[in-house]
């Protein structure tokens, strides 16, 4: 399955993509003010250019798992965007994703490497089911 994943932030946006096997995932930019509408092209192009089957979104929940202002402004974000797109979106919680990516490094921006952690854990855990 062809999955695209967001790291999503107001100012920045982490994305991420699988390879065509669906098993390793990596990063691939940064779109910087996804909710303005230049930003929101941009991730459209980049589903339709990657045939994303899903698009997977980080939901920010606190440690102790409920939601807060950085969450509900990722399920608003999202809200605005499914009625401009065919592809499927499902949340997946990115506690600790940041912190993950941050103490591995890489030559792309931290943004995309979160988004490519939230991918590489959800294809590690769909593997294992």
């Amino acid at each position: 399955m062809k999955v695209v994943a967001l790291d999503y932030g107001s100012a920045r946006t982490g994305v991420a993509v699988c390879d065509p096997s669906g098993s390793l995932a990596r990063p691939l930019e940064t779109i910087d003010r996804i909710g303005a509408k230049e930003g929101t092209a941009r991730l459209l192009e980049l589903l339709a250019e990657h045939e994303a089957e899903l698009l997977l979104v980080g939901l920010p929940l606190h440690a102790d798992g409920t939601v807060g202002e950085q969450a509900n402004a990722t399920m608003a974000f999202v809200g605005r965007l499914k009625p401009q797109t065919d592809v499927p979106i499902e949340f997946e919680d990115e506690r600790f994703t940041s912190a993950v990516a941050a103490t591995k490094g890489g030559q792309a921006g931290l943004d995309a490497r979160a988004a490519a952690e939230l991918l590489q854990g959800w294809l590690d855990r769909q593997a294992a089911s």
